[in-house]
């Protein structure tokens, strides 16, 4: 007669940020989103977004979902859905993604693998998809 009610939390994202004249040497794990205008040396990881600003730089290895780097990464970057290079970004070192976006002038010297590139059909054989 009386339908159960479960109370949900709300999600609250946190927006973690890494200011201009601000240095961090270690790791940080997180749910919530990164904007890093400073600098960072160590592991970053988090499900959110991680933001690197055109001041920022990183150096060691993030983990999360999506990333906006203008900046300076240098190490592991392990992006699970979309990875965006801004004009003024420069990457170094190895790079997992889902999808990317460059836009011209970007450096990008970097081994890169994309996953997520087969997709499995109905009838159980897979094919490549096609990627620009």
């Amino acid at each position: 007669m009386f339908s159960e009610k479960k109370d949900k939390q709300p999600q609250v994202l946190e927006r973690n940020i890494i200011g201009k004249n601000t240095s961090i040497v270690g790791d940080i794990i997180s749910e919530g989103d990164f904007r890093i205008d400073g600098k960072v040396e160590g592991t970053i990881k988090t499900t959110g977004r991680v933001v690197i600003g055109s001041s920022g730089s990183v150096s060691g290895k993030v983990e999360c979902n999506f990333a906006d780097i203008e900046g300076k990464f240098s190490g592991e970057l392990s992006v699970s859905s979309l990875l965006t290079l801004k004009s003024s970004a420069n990457i170094s070192g190895d790079v997992i993604i889902g999808k990317l976006s460059v836009e011209p002038g970007a450096e990008f010297n970097a081994t890169c693998a994309m996953k997520g590139a087969v997709k499995e059909l109905q009838n159980g054989k897979s094919t490549k998809e096609k990627t620009a």
